[in-house]
């Protein structure tokens, strides 16, 4: 079983199926180092904020940290797809 935490798309899109999507963003949860998103398992999990109109998974400052075409709804990802999504 994949550790949720690592950013991947896979577990992005887990995250967002039970997260609740409230004010335009889903609350998802990655492994960092010294705040900062890393792709390997680390003693730190910091707070995201993943937008889906515009792509972008932002930080706890809400800078924009990484863009994914794939869940950017005006290239036709539509998140109230997503079970718990209102």
């Amino acid at each position: 079983m994949e550790d949720v935490y690592l950013y991947t798309d896979a577990n992005l899109l887990t995250q967002m199926k039970s997260s609740k999507y409230e004010l335009g963003f889903f609350r998802v949860k990655f492994y960092t180092k010294t705040g900062k998103l890393e792709n390997s398992i680390t003693e730190e999990i910091s707070d995201f904020y993943f937008y889906p109109s515009g792509g972008t998974l932002r930080d706890k400052n809400f800078n924009i940290v990484h863009y994914n075409a794939r869940f950017d709804t005006y290239r036709g990802f539509d998140p109230k797809n997503l079970s718990g999504t209102k």
